[in-house]
């Protein structure tokens, strides 16, 4: 390796061993105003992270998220970006994968309507940020025990959703736990007639809040311990009290670089965001035959069902 090389690394992948002492490292992730579609089946992001001090879901260490909102002077013009950039999203219904077509409707109950999204079990983001509940149906027990008289809806990962990734045995059970599961309805049509939204680390926590959405975490994901949500987890490294804009312009505009999937180019947020929402416009309705050949692939060499 030359001198004052910088290494990429995906993710929390273990670094090689006795890397020279001048070698820089830098984690890479997906950002949070990805795509329409999903990574599972290939589709490029739009937005990405580099992370020199660590990963923003790795809640056992700080990240460069997490020290640009513990320390950063956050400017008139860029809370007014963020504004923006917020009321946009929300207004368009934009999340991180833009799927999900299903229809669904608000239950006539006067119990609070409670969402409870999934996640991959396996991904990294529960093992480094989830460090009381492990699992979905962990996390849906909990949230029944908290709530008995809540309405409760589960709405599993896509992956898991699409059969590209495995769910666990229990969680073939969560209907003992939950009121209904709406595997195929979009994120944002949910987040707009629920309640509160109760997670692990899962992003649609953030996606909830820019759509002013009570927020419930039970692990520690980048957007817990700053004021913003009810945290059942101490956060002790973060110190600061955020504003939702603040935590926008740090999360959406400062963090994450942005590519232009036509020239390959930098671009900013909003342009990001332009971008998807054309994306989303020419994408083609419900599962392609692509797809479903795809998906029976993934299912046969990850071994899932």
């Amino acid at each position: 390796m030359p001198p004052h090389a910088t290494l990429l690394l995906w993710g929390s992948n273990v670094a090689p061993g006795a890397l020279p002492a001048d070698v820089s490292l830098v984690r890479v992730e997906d950002g949070f105003l990805r795509s329409v579609g999903l990574g599972a089946e290939l589709v490029s992001p739009l937005s990405w992270v580099m992370d020199s001090r660590g990963i923003h879901y790795d809640a056992t260490r700080a990240s460069d998220l997490e020290h640009l909102l513990q320390t950063s002077e956050f400017g008139v013009e860029l809370l007014a970006r963020a504004a923006g950039l917020r009321r946009r999203i929300v207004h368009s219904g934009i999340t991180k994968y833009n799927i999900g077509s299903g229809y669904w409707a608000r239950p006539f109950t006067p119990a609070r309507v409670i969402l409870v999204p999934g996640q991959v079990e396996s991904d990294a983001s529960l093992r480094l940020g989830a460090p009381a509940l492990h699992t979905n149906i962990e996390l849906l027990r909990a949230v029944r025990q908290a709530n008995p008289q809540g309405y409760i809806v589960y709405k599993p990962h896509p992956d898991v959703a699409a059969g590209i990734r495995a769910r666990s045995s229990a969680e073939r059970d969560a209907l003992q736990w939950c009121n209904e599961v709406a595997p195929e309805v979009s994120m944002d049509l949910l987040l707009k007639e629920v309640d509160e939204v109760h997670v692990l680390t899962s992003l649609a926590g953030f996606e909830a809040l820019l759509r002013e959405r009570p927020v419930v975490c039970y692990g520690l994901p980048f957007y817990a311990g700053w004021g913003l949500t009810r945290d059942l987890l101490a956060a002790p490294r973060r110190q600061r009290r955020l504003s939702l804009d603040e935590l926008v312009a740090g999360a959406l505009i400062v963090y994450p670089r942005y590519v232009s999937r036509d020239s390959g180019n930098s671009i900013t947020a909003e342009e990001a965001l332009d971008e998807l929402l054309q994306w989303r416009g020419r994408a083609p309705r419900g599962v392609r035959l692509w797809q479903y050949a795809w998906r029976a692939l993934l299912r046969l060499t990850l071994g899932t069902k």
